[in-house]
């Protein structure tokens, strides 16, 4: 992974992904791609972003070892073991059963023990734990979700995948100020879509 030539210069970013084995994150067949910088499949239609675009994402998160972190999408779980290993606490939301049950499995393996996780729609956030100094969402809706907008503390920062369709996403940081909100445009993404409710695939 090439990472430092992409432009990625956070050293913190960088030496926590070194840290992660992606190879444990991906599906038997495609271990011979794991370090390559590719997106690449998960089960339920889902995705593992590929590592550019995970370390672009947590560089703009701007973490440190004392926030706790929510992240929408737990997903294989590689972003949140990433993050782990930048913040004091990372809380994860997955909608498909099966998948945070993998994921919870892959933490445990790794010794992640400030990963907390939870089945849910994750358009709803984690108002028990609220309010989060950052929020990270890896599906991308069609405009932020109110409920992690009222979640993201002042001063706080949310990174998120913005756009209605594949080929119309816009990777954005969100500030919450004192008076509201202040958005910026990162890079164009592809992200798989948020989707409301929890999925019954036992």
């Amino acid at each position: 992974m090439e990472l430092r030539q992409e432009g990625i210069t956070d050293t913190r970013v960088l030496s926590a992904i070194e840290r992660v084995p992606r190879d444990r994150f991906v599906l038997p067949h495609f271990e011979d791609q794991a370090y390559a910088n590719t997106a690449l499949p998960i089960e339920q239609g889902q995705t593992i972003s590929q590592p550019y675009i995970v370390a672009v994402m947590t560089s703009a998160l701007d973490v440190n070892d004392r926030m706790k972190v929510l992240e929408i999408g737990t997903g294989s779980g590689y972003q949140a073991a990433v993050l782990a290993n930048l913040c004091r606490r990372v809380y994860t939301v997955e909608r498909y059963p099966s998948l945070l049950r993998k994921a919870e499995k892959k933490f445990l393996e790794l010794n992640l023990h400030n990963v907390t996780s939870r089945l849910g729609d994750g358009s709803n956030g984690w108002p028990e734990q609220a309010p989060f100094p950052r929020i990270i969402v890896t599906a991308a809706a069609e405009e932020p979700p109110q409920a992690l907008l009222k979640q993201l503390a002042v001063g706080g920062i949310m990174i998120l995948p913005i756009g209605s369709t594949l080929s119309n996403q816009d990777l954005v940081q969100i500030r919450r100020t004192d008076s509201g909100f202040e958005l910026a445009k990162i890079l164009p993404v592809r992200f798989v879509p948020m989707v409301l409710g929890v999925a019954g695939d036992g």
